[in-house]
């Protein structure tokens, strides 16, 4: 679980990834579902961006706090959300 937020507390202001992305980035391409538990699991969701990373078709999955809120978080960003 470290590793995963460690990656993801990496992802820069206005980018946003995948799940897939991460687990690549840890060289475990089949790991994208055990990202996603990982990153449910963020005990700092201010520090960790878990809110930059989406579903690998580009839609808005799960998150601890409410997809309103990373709609929000996203759009402060600079992104499109509908």
């Amino acid at each position: 679980m470290l590793q995963v937020l460690y990656w993801t507390w990496l992802i820069p202001f206005g980018q946003i990834i995948t799940y897939g992305d991460i687990a690549r980035w840890m060289n475990k391409p089949g790991a994208s579902r055990a990202v996603g538990r990982a990153l449910h699991n963020n005990p700092v969701p201010v520090f960790i961006p878990c809110h930059r990373v989406v579903g690998k078709d580009g839609n808005l999955t799960g998150f601890s706090a409410g997809l309103g809120l990373k709609k929000q978080l996203l759009r402060l960003e600079g992104h499109r959300i509908e």
